[in-house]
């Protein structure tokens, strides 16, 4: 199929022609030839899915992981080498993002992998990385989790380790805390290590492999557990001091009670890396913790359980010849949902065989078991869809509003099943906004600020917090659908929104780097819900993004600004962000500004024949601060999403009409 036979613009106004930019053609052609590209990458049965890429830390995990169980595959580790080397900055460290500085436990981990595999200490690059290492700290300065995996090969003290008790798996739902109120990624983390945690399995290093190089001079032996705030009383001091007391009173503890708190913890974890799951909760840190958990529990590699959860985790391999690596997870449902909404707004045909299939295929991964959500959302019935292929515990409302957008652009072959599904669906979203007029992730009103003073909560994500990209997107698509703007959900979270802007007039964005994500996404669900997009506080979002494009046109952000946000806005351009700015200006009007021009021609110059972008900086978000990932598809389906936004609007057409309405 030719790309010309696939483009199918708005045709609506007689005077379109008139109404277009100068760069029409420019426009028609590199449309085309987007459609083009992300039709031939489409899946046989009808889905997407890009890589996601990530920093070092996952292969360097994952060499650590087979030397602690004593089972190196010799192969696998040489690969993952050169994927660590070729990642070295030329300080000798290793970062976190593409352009990013060195980091402490990317660098350390990277390191001791090295060092495991056989590199020499006192080859150049370990000499130059040891340097980069106690420049930053050394290991007295890695966080929690990585000095957890340092533990396992006796390169740092359990004692200085904050204790992960085991029994908070049977504290009740009434309790100050109890694991569900932790994020769903925290909970499925923790729980397989509060079971390493008791039982503390350590592989000793001969003295070659071992790592006292990379603590300070005089700190080695010195007290390693984290530091009090100079205050008496803060929440931090609360948790160390309690901490001190868990630890002291580990050898009194009552038998039973533990050995009830593993059984459960266990039988939790089993039951979520069965049938409808791809490992815990889908994701690498939880699925590498549950298989070392399994393992100090007694289960063999042959035990079908282990078995299964091994299985799962190769899944996240990609075996490229030339370079290795590993992805933290797949992102079938939330590409194939982008990718369909980019081709329907830019023409594609609703019932076009590739949007129909797509769309069969978003239909049966709908989850409809009532997973960890439930504990904190008594909303009776299930639905919503995962990030995965298979992660039924686990649904989220950002794929749940992205793959309603979706599914309402394609022809349904069963309209009454669609508006069933709809219903259901849209439902489960609403039935997540929490008390703040927000909307979280994965659960509701995961919220609870003084849990990450917790010690063992130094991954900065222990909660699920609510967000303006989250909130706006689920805004947008009740605007496409027809919801009633006066309704209490939606007056709520415009009231969110309004008091989560920053002074400069953009908003952060918690999935997506970030505040050129964060601020386009508000823009474009306050558009599509029906605001007036002239008044003064909407305004100052447009003008922010004017006020950060680059001189070539286009917008860039780095993960960065999570650390420092005065460097929001700053950074080299991208194909995504770039995107991003578009058509958060556009969503203000006036589609002849200077800024929309000159952002269409960014992304114009700088298509490549194939129809795709360039695109080396992450523009995506797991951890802020901590981890960061590249959707590889985001410099494909959010350009051609840009390019049709302002053909569209210049047409007069906004979104396209779709096949659901509320009053259907």
């Amino acid at each position: 199929m030719r790309s010309a036979d696939i483009i199918s613009l708005p045709t609506t106004r007689p005077d379109l022609e008139e109404c277009y930019s100068p760069n029409d053609d420019e426009i028609l052609s590199a449309t085309a030839r987007a459609q083009a590209n992300l039709l031939q990458q489409q899946k046989p049965d009808g889905h997407w899915c890009g890589e996601l890429i990530v920093d070092s830390t996952l292969c360097s995990d994952y060499i650590v992981f087979m030397h602690w169980c004593g089972e190196v595959d010799a192969q696998l580790q040489r690969r993952c080498v050169r994927h660590i080397l070729k990642r070295q900055l030329p300080d000798g460290g290793w970062n976190i993002y593409h352009g990013g500085p060195s980091e402490i436990n990317a660098s350390v981990k990277a390191y001791l992998a090295l060092k495991l595999a056989g590199s020499s200490v006192d080859a150049p690059f370990m000499r130059e990385a040891r340097a980069t290492i106690l420049r930053l700290g050394g290991i007295p300065q890695m966080n929690t989790f990585s000095k957890l995996y340092l533990a396992l090969l006796g390169q740092f003290p359990w004692k200085y380790l904050p204790a992960i008790p085991i029994e908070m798996v049977l504290l009740p739902k009434w309790a100050p805390f109890h694991i569900y109120k932790m994020s769903s990624w925290s909970r499925a983390m923790l729980l397989p290590l509060g079971i390493i945690n008791h039982f503390k399995p350590t592989r000793v290093l001969p003295g070659d492999k071992q790592l006292h190089e990379l603590y300070p001079l005089g700190t080695e032996q010195a007290d390693l557990r984290l530091p009090r705030s100079e205050k008496f009383w803060t929440w931090r001091n609360f948790f160390l001091r309690l901490d001190d007391t868990l630890k002291f009173l580990q050898p009194l503890r009552i038998g039973h009670l533990r050995r009830r708190a593993l059984e459960v913890a266990e039988r939790w974890m089993v039951e979520r890396i069965g049938e409808g799951s791809d490992g815990l909760a889908a994701v690498y840190p939880a699925m590498l913790n549950c298989m070392i958990a399994l393992r100090v529990l007694g289960y063999t590699k042959k035990n079908p359980t282990y078995a299964k959860a091994e299985k799962d985790f190769a899944g996240l391999f990609l075996d490229d010849p030339e370079d290795f690596r590993l992805q933290p997870c797949l992102s079938p449902v939330w590409d194939t949902a982008i990718t369909i909404i980019s081709l329907a707004e830019s023409g594609v045909a609703p019932e076009h065989p590739a949007l129909q299939k797509a769309a069969d295929w978003l239909i049966g991964k709908e989850v409809r078991i009532r997973g960890d959500w439930a504990v904190n959302n008594p909303y009776p019935e299930a639905s919503g869809w995962a990030f995965e292929y298979n992660n039924v515990y686990y649904p989220d409302t950002d794929d749940t509003a992205m793959v309603l957008m979706a599914l309402r652009l394609v022809q349904p072959r069963h309209r009454q099943s669609l508006n069933e599904l709809f219903r259901r669906a849209l439902g489960w979203q609403l039935s997540f906004q929490c008390d703040d007029g927000g909307w979280g992730a994965f659960d509701k009103n995961v919220t609870t600020e003084w849990l990450e003073d917790m010690p063992f909560a130094d991954h900065n994500a222990i909660l699920d917090p609510t967000c303006s990209d989250l909130t706006a997107r689920t805004l947008e698509l009740l605007g496409y659908i027809g919801f009633d703007r006066n309704a209490k959900c939606v007056r709520d979270g415009l009231k969110y929104l309004i008091d989560t802007q920053d002074n400069d007039g953009s908003w952060y964005g918690r999935w997506g780097v970030n505040y050129i994500y964060g601020t386009w996404q508000v823009l474009r669900g306050l558009r599509a819900i029906g605001e007036d997009m002239t008044q003064d506080w909407i305004l100052r979002g447009r003008d922010w993004l004017e006020s950060c494009q680059n001189n070539d046109g286009g917008w860039g952000e780095t993960c960065g600004t999570y650390e420092d946000p005065s460097t929001k806005g700053i950074g080299a351009s991208t194909a995504s962000q770039t995107a991003w700015a578009v058509m958060g200006i556009c969503a203000c009007g006036d589609l002849d500004r200077s800024s929309i021009q000159r952002g269409l021609g960014y992304l114009l110059r700088s298509q490549r024949p194939d129809g795709s972008w360039d695109e080396e900086q992450i523009t995506g978000t797991g951890f802020p601060r901590t981890f960061y990932l590249k959707y590889d598809m985001y410099r494909q389906n959010f350009p051609l999403l840009a390019l049709s936004t302002y053909v569209n609007y210049r047409s007069g057409l906004g979104t396209r009409p779709g096949f659901y309405r509320c009053e259907d």
